[in-house]
């Protein structure tokens, strides 16, 4: 079968084929997801820590300081917590020592590990030495002049390279025209990068007490290559004096660390919360304590409907009742990277939920979804909604 995740982008070819790769992949990812039978996903298995630049390019400088040297430590620490603490998720490193590694081949590491997260770690600056906190992006367009700048910074790395003129050819990192690519690959993985950068912007200002600067898109090059979600976090100003000092000791650098891993740690939780059908599809197939109707419900336009999820894949599974347990009218849903399956239509939410304590007892994990035509929406949105 054809696995898009192990096709590393071919960067030697135009900026159109970029675009034009970039749209072929994301349709061959959905083909071969559909096609995988009964293949099922164990969650988060690999994960890729990338120590932003390194060897001949510093990064960011402080007085002191120098980028490449604290991403390195803090990324090795990193993955230092996930290795003693969480052994069954392989750590690979886009380096370990203090060398240069192109963009185009950190996105290749990661493409190769066929990762479940990309995690590159930097450091910020700013010409305004007051400005302080930490910050997580992910790939999208920047809203700002501000946001804009630190975008030229990090792309500008690919100027150091080699033949960067062939490798990315018509991409220019200070031109705001070359980013208009982004706005199209940037919906693959979003909403995963968006909820992983969330756990640890949380990490750091409940538990590291640092600023925080919240999530917010950018223009990489890095995320942009790479096939899974991914976030680059700066994880304070280098430009900030009292924050240059505190990125440099030992003690600064473990608590930035252990906010990440934490991060990552409730982020594997939640994933491998959703993803439980390892457990379900292998057990006897039971007696159904709960009725659901096959019959189709007709639901108003514009009407919310809440359901019951009781598991989700990054492959698609058959809905039949042998692949969860005898349970009939279970309906796939396709949410950004996930399969998600849900039984049950109600526009009542306490109907749904006392739905949900009765399907709880074979489905532990079972939680009220919400969706407004035909599209998954917060919960909370539609309860705002709904009392109106």
């Amino acid at each position: 079968m054809l696995n898009a995740k192990v096709m590393p982008i071919n960067i030697k070819r135009s900026f159109h084929a970029i675009l034009v790769s970039t749209f072929l992949a994301c349709s061959v990812a959905l083909f071969a997801t559909e096609s995988g039978g009964d293949d099922i996903t164990q969650g988060i298995r690999t994960v890729v820590i990338d120590a932003g630049h390194g060897g001949r390019d510093p990064g960011a400088t402080g007085k002191r300081g120098k980028e490449k040297d604290i991403a390195l430590s803090i990324a090795l620490k990193v993955g230092q917590y996930i290795e003693e603490n969480i052994p069954e998720v392989k750590v690979v490193y886009t380096r370990k020592t203090d060398v240069f590694v192109e963009l185009w081949k950190r996105a290749d590491i990661a493409n190769k590990a066929e990762a479940d997260l990309f995690i590159s770690i930097h450091v910020n600056a700013i010409a305004k030495p007051n400005i302080h906190g930490t910050l997580t992006l992910v790939l999208g367009q920047h809203r700002s002049e501000e946001n804009f700048e630190v975008a030229v910074r990090e792309n500008s790395v690919i100027l150091l390279e080699e033949n960067y003129e062939t490798i990315y050819e018509g991409f220019d990192p200070t031109s705001a025209e070359s980013y208009i690519m982004f706005s199209l690959m940037q919906k693959t993985y979003f909403k995963q990068s968006i909820e992983f950068g969330d756990f640890v912007q949380d990490q750091f200002r409940e538990r590291a007490q640092r600023r925080d600067l919240g999530v917010r898109e950018q223009g990489l090059q890095v995320l942009a290559q790479t096939s899974m979600p991914g976030v680059l976090v700066e994880t304070g100003f280098i430009s900030n004096p009292d924050e240059e000092k505190y990125l440099m000791t030992e003690y600064g650098q473990d608590i930035i660390a252990s906010a990440i891993y934490r991060g990552f740690r409730e982020y594997k939780e939640e994933i491998d919360r959703r993803t439980n059908l390892d457990v379900v599809i292998r057990e006897e197939t039971i007696e159904e304590e709960v009725i659901v109707t096959e019959e189709p419900v007709v639901i108003p336009a514009d009407q919310i409907v809440f359901s019951i999820q009781i598991s989700s894949s990054k492959n698609k599974i058959s809905p039949d009742p042998s692949s969860f347990k005898g349970l009939k009218g279970v309906v796939v849903v396709q949410d950004g990277r996930w399969y998600k399956y849900l039984v049950d239509q109600e526009t009542n939410y306490h109907n749904a939920l006392e739905k949900c304590q009765a399907i709880k007892k074979k489905f532990p994990d079972a939680f009220v979804v919400a969706s407004k035509n035909g599209k998954l929406i917060p919960l909370n949105d539609a309860l705002i909604e709904i009392n109106r």
